[in-house]
């Protein structure tokens, strides 16, 4: 195919496709990989099923002989003489168990022997010594009970290799069908069995070990082992060898690994590595006898006749704990229970070899399906379908478990198919702001940051207009820029230095509160709140903005004042008014045809900057309008300064001073102000200025720690003057600006 042939293909198909593609083949090889991450996800799902349908134990082929408490309580603390465990052994034969393996490990002598227990003591008298000599070895006579009866003797796989006092591992039989599965299974470097003169009387031996899965789980038992170099049976397969007569294993093997191991009329499916899958059922004290009951002979004959009995212990100390996905500790010696219930009662688990080939098939086939479909059926029934196709699988890998107790994994195909769907969406989603950049790239330049924003998720914004809205406005401004800026005559470009630092911190502060900077004026801000974004909190957000401002600004005073220091300059320190009001204006963009910006109008806007020209007069740093007030509440430290009429207006409005946030108005300082200054306005107001002078020197000590002596100055010259002229008859204790 030519190159312009291939690129229209490309363009026709998209380039979406094309990675959603490569990411299937991603995922397809890394399901192959396998790796520990998705491994777990799939035994966890497993895990799932059996919680919610264990398998029910409608037979009980396998019974534990229990050394339990009462057990120790009765003979005595474990390790017990073998002379007790060959009576446990000789009641169980006579009582008709089909076949005894124990879940124990005999790795020493009996140390309770006659003969052992002679040499452990001191200062024994030579002739005792040698009658004690004289008296059976215990362990022999454990050995002569084992050769009556038929045993299983467990043994465990090491991973060290042990170069003295190795158990010698048995010669059993294995038939092998297809290539050798020595590789495939579980290898241990070393095995530790049991004293030669039981294993010698054993009718078989089987190993106890049990691998859990990297999260400590155990839902495989392996039914063979590498140990020592040499193949070796479970426990259990080894106990179903010898009640059957067996003479050998069949295990069948494939270039991908074992796929079954199996004794004439049970042929068990395994996993690669020659593990089986349990189906657990829940615990049951039914699987139990105490091993103490047995000795005594008040067990019932009928509960260990023709059953393959598994002798263990679930003893404090002794138990070998197991978690398991229905039981987080279940011991080691009903695991193995529960493995020969599952095989008598046909009730394992298999993962055969073609699921992994299903599922990849089952993954390929629906993702390849959405690559398809996506953009062409939409986002609604694309998700639709999705939730069918999910629901479809989750049920069918449930069905498979529930009725062929065969594990089918249905979250892999699950995640890599969202996996494709998501990155279809993402990349839908990247061309989408690949094209708001370019709008952005394009208008930048010539249009106000928010405006652009909003260009490039709709282009009716593009005319002319606006929107009523109710807003708060903000005002900021330098007190006395001109004598700063006589410091920096001959240095214009300290100047802009310095105003970068300044207005940088002070824009940061505005946008970090949601506010939108509506333009710079020198070294003025004008900012607006709840627009173009809707804000629900745009009064108090305006309010913690102008906090931060001034945080700010005594940082910046901070450092300029160590740099004049350092550099032998005069320093002049920054001071910020501002005012804040909230009203109804008209929001939109505002210009000709040819040139606009996006900008607020309307008369609280007007008012908003003659509250920042009064916060000099008053003597503070924030002034704010009533309905600002009004709407912040308590979540700020306010003080109402006065009720003014602005120059050029008529209508009053009542103006509060922001001192502080919440952490403030709770202070004591604030609230003796604000109670003395609320007394002195009373008495101001109320035309009783005896009454208001007396009050002026409390309001000068609760004002001293917030530095509002200017505030009291005013109300001092107000009531003097009042006092010698008296107020106009019409008076209602509103001030007229004069100046704006």
């Amino acid at each position: 195919m030519s190159w312009p042939a291939l690129k229209r293909f490309g363009s026709r198909f998209g380039l979406g496709r094309s990675i959603c593609l490569a990411l299937l083949a991603a995922l397809v090889m890394l399901r192959i990989a396998d790796p520990a991450p998705l491994e777990a996800l799939r035994s966890r799902t497993f895990d799932l099923y059996q919680r919610v349908e264990p398998r029910v134990a409608s037979v009980r082929p396998a019974v534990i002989v229990d050394i339990d408490e009462a057990s120790l309580k009765s003979v005595g603390q474990w390790p017990w003489p073998r002379t007790v465990l060959a009576d446990l052994v000789t009641k169980l034969t006579r009582m008709g168990a089909a076949v005894i393996a124990f879940d124990i490990i005999f790795a020493e002598r009996d140390r309770l022997s006659p003969a052992v227990a002679a040499d452990s003591f001191r200062d024994l008298d030579p002739a005792m010594r040698a009658e004690l000599a004289k008296l059976p070895d215990s362990d022999a006579v454990f050995a002569e009970a084992i050769r009556h009866s038929r045993v299983v003797l467990g043994e465990s796989g090491l991973h060290l290799a042990l170069t003295e006092g190795a158990a010698v591992p048995p010669v059993v039989g294995f038939a092998m069908m297809g290539p050798d599965p020595k590789r495939f299974l579980i290898d241990y470097p070393g095995l530790i069995g049991n004293i030669p003169t039981l294993e010698g009387a054993a009718a078989g031996r089987g190993m106890l070990t049990i691998q859990p899965e990297p999260d400590g789980i155990v839902r495989r038992v392996p039914m063979a082992i590498v140990a020592h170099n040499m193949m070796m049976p479970a426990l259990t397969l080894e106990m179903l060898r010898v009640v059957t007569g067996a003479g050998a294993f069949r295990i069948k093997s494939d270039a991908a690994g074992v796929r079954s191991i199996a004794i004439p009329a049970l042929d068990m499916p395994t996993d690669r590595n020659g593990q089986l899958w349990i189906h657990f059922a829940p615990y049951d004290v039914g699987r139990y006898v105490s091993a103490n009951d047995v000795l005594q002979g008040r067990v019932p004959a009928d509960r260990i006749a023709r059953k393959l009995v598994l002798i263990g212990t679930s003893a404090v100390g002794l138990r070998d704990i197991k978690a398991t996905p229905i039981d987080p500790a279940m011991s080691g010696v009903e695991v193995h229970a529960q493995v020969l219930e599952s095989i008598l009662s046909n009730a394992v688990l298999a993962r055969p070899g073609y699921a992994i080939g299903a599922e990849l098939a089952i993954t390929v086939l629906f993702a390849l399906a959405i690559i398809a479909l996506a953009p062409v059926l939409g986002a609604a029934p694309m998700l639709g379908l999705g939730a069918i196709v999910g629901a479809a699988l989750a049920a069918g890998s449930w069905l498979f478990f529930a009725e062929k107790r065969i594990l089918f994994d249905a979250t892999f195909p699950l995640l890599a198919t969202f996996l494709v769907y998501l990155a279809l969406i993402f990349i839908n989603y990247f061309r989408e702001q690949l094209q708001r950049h370019r709008i952005r790239t394009a208008f930048g330049q010539y249009l106000a940051p928010e405006l652009v924003a909003q260009l490039a998720h709709s282009h009716e914004t593009l005319t002319l207009g606006g929107e009523d809205r109710n807003m708060t406005i903000m005002f900021s401004d330098v007190r006395g820029f001109t004598t700063i800026s006589e410091i920096y005559k001959d240095d214009p470009q300290g100047l802009t230095t310095l105003m970068n630092n300044f207005l940088t911190p002070l824009t940061n502060a505005i946008i970090a509160n949601n506010g939108t900077i509506d333009k710079y004026i020198g070294d003025a801000i004008m900012a607006f709140w709840n627009a173009p974004l809707h804000d629900s909190q745009h009064e108090v957000n305006a309010c913690r903005a102008a906090l931060e401002m001034l945080r700010q600004v005594e940082a910046l005073n901070v450092r300029r004042e160590r740099e004049a220091a350092d550099s032998g300059q005069r320093f002049i320190p920054i001071n910020v008014g501002i005012g804040i009001n909230t009203g109804r204006c008209v929001v939109g963009n505002m210009g000709s045809d040819l040139r606009f910006n996006y900008s607020v109008l309307g008369d609280s806007v007007n008012l908003a900057s003659r509250l920042e020209g009064q916060s000099k007069n008053y003597g503070v740093r924030i002034i704010i309008g009533s309905r600002t007030a009004e709407a912040v509440g308590n979540k700020f430290a306010l003080l109402e300064l006065d009720v003014i009429t602005v120059k050029g207006k008529t209508e009053p409005e009542t103006v509060y001073a922001v001192l502080g946030d919440a952490e403030v108005a709770a202070g004591e300082d604030y609230r003796k102000l604000r109670e003395v200054f609320s007394d002195l306005l009373r008495l101001y107001r109320t035309r009783d200025f005896d009454g208001a002078e007396q009050m002026i020197l409390r309001c000068r000590d609760a004002a001293k720690p917030f530095g509002l002596d200017r505030l009291v100055d005013i109300y001092t010259l107000r009531i003097a003057s009042f006092q010698k002229e008296g107020p106009p008859l019409d008076w209602n204790g509103v001030f007229a600006l004069e100046t704006k």
